[in-house]
């Protein structure tokens, strides 16, 4: 795919609302194999690998078709491997349904790294941009996890205020609401402990400790923020042909600086998933197509708005079945 294609794909539909979002998963989904079906049958998914691949100047294919999965779940992997096969899916599926009614997006979201996914699909960077952005940013977050220790943690059963009157006396934060009850929470180890020990005497149903080599969008994320910046800064950005809904606003952003803002801020502010969700709804969205390996974003879509038709286009099968 070359630097235009995307773009010219949707913007030539622009202004025909469909109520359709492309959902776009985010780190923690990825596991060996999952893509390689796609490339085996669709020349376009294949034509992704290939892009990544050479934008990289790595065979991250090869990493993401046959592991070993230690490698793959390096975040300088996962991020850019995730992105690939996300595209990938949105691509096959574009293919089965050439000539025919193809879904069109009238709005896009990825959950955190999902968002730039999201930017690809929306036309606003190039798939060799977005994946070399993703690289540098994983590279960035390990060093910030080595610098600044810390990880994270899933809070079950527990509104918003509660978890964070409690991270205000502990020092943690709130960096990820899925739904109303299921908060993720950052910190250091100590603050991470203290807190979870809190939540768990104010009625937390469940804590879960996340197998993450960091305290992901958090103030301890902030060296990752900056040196991401100078990487966001030289890279070429258009403006989004379709409206993408911002993690850290749960709102749509529509201009070249709405968008390195945003991904700026991802880093150290919380993914509004939730908030996210409920804009969607407001705003008329009958059907979502979630594109990668997994079904998170389904799974949640369904808890908030079980009205709304999911998809979820993670390998040939799904594929066919979204196809009809």
């Amino acid at each position: 795919m070359n630097e235009d294609s995307s773009e010219s794909s949707y913007r030539t539909r622009q202004g025909a609302p469909t109520n359709v979002a492309f959902l776009f998963p985010g780190q923690g989904t990825q596991q060996v194999n999952m893509g390689r079906d796609l490339a085996e049958v669709f020349p376009s998914a294949q034509d992704v690998f290939n892009e990544v691949d050479e934008a990289l100047r790595m065979p991250l294919s090869r990493l993401i078709f046959e592991g070993p999965d230690e490698e793959l779940r390096k975040t300088s992997n996962a991020q850019p491997a995730i992105l690939a096969v996300s595209i990938a899916c949105m691509k096959a599926l574009q293919e089965c349904l050439y000539g025919q009614s193809a879904p069109t997006p009238s709005v896009v979201a990825g959950h955190s790294l999902g968002e730039f996914s999201a930017l690809v699909a929306a036309g606003a960077v190039a798939l060799p941009d977005a994946a070399r952005l993703v690289r540098t940013r994983g590279l960035a977050m390990q060093h910030a996890s080595e610098t600044s220790p810390g990880g994270m943690a899933a809070v079950l059963g527990l509104d918003e205020l509660t978890v964070e009157e409690v991270c205000q006396e502990t020092g943690a934060q709130i960096a990820n609401i899925n739904a109303p009850d299921q908060i993720v929470i950052a910190g250091d180890r100590m603050a991470l402990a203290r807190t979870l020990d809190l939540l768990t005497a104010r009625g937390a149903k469940r804590t879960i400790s996340l197998q993450v080599s960091g305290a992901f969008h958090s103030k301890h994320m902030g060296i990752a923020s900056a040196e991401f910046a100078q990487a966001l800064e030289t890279t070429p950005i258009r403006a989004p042909a379709v409206p993408v809904i911002a993690n850290v606003l749960a709102k749509p952003i529509t201009t070249v600086d709405a968008v390195r803002q945003a991904l700026r801020g991802q880093l150290v502010g919380c993914v509004q998933w939730h908030r996210s969700v409920l804009y969607m709804e407001q705003i008329g969205v009958a059907s979502t197509y979630e594109f990668g390996p997994g079904r998170v974003l389904t799974n949640l879509m369904k808890r908030a708005a079980p009205h709304v038709r999911t998809f979820t286009i993670s390998d040939v099968p799904t594929v066919k079945a979204a196809a009809g």
